[in-house]
């Protein structure tokens, strides 16, 4: 069986709630791991010596936008320059 389906059966048997919150734990462990490794690899293709000077809110910018890239593929650029347009 596998962590999801082990945590689906303790879950429904519900007799041990410690080894449900144990392996909500688990599971959850992974997730938040490899999302920092991705964020801090991204971090130092971003942050070198010749970008070094810039501000951290333009490098927090950067770095949502090469993180998040697959939502900003997404992103119709028309929409958000009319937006910004009509705003000024």
């Amino acid at each position: 069986m596998s962590a999801p389906e082990i945590l689906q059966f303790v879950t429904a048997v519900d007799c041990y709630p410690n080894v449900s919150v144990a392996y909500r734990i688990l599971l959850t462990v992974p997730v938040t791991v490899a999302s920092a490794e991705k964020s801090f690899s991204k971090l130092k293709l971003l942050k070198n010596c010749l970008r070094s000077t810039m501000l951290q809110d333009r490098l927090n910018g950067l770095a949502m936008c090469s993180i998040e890239k697959d939502i900003l593929d997404n992103i119709d650029f028309d929409i958000v320059i009319n937006d910004f347009a009509s705003r000024n």
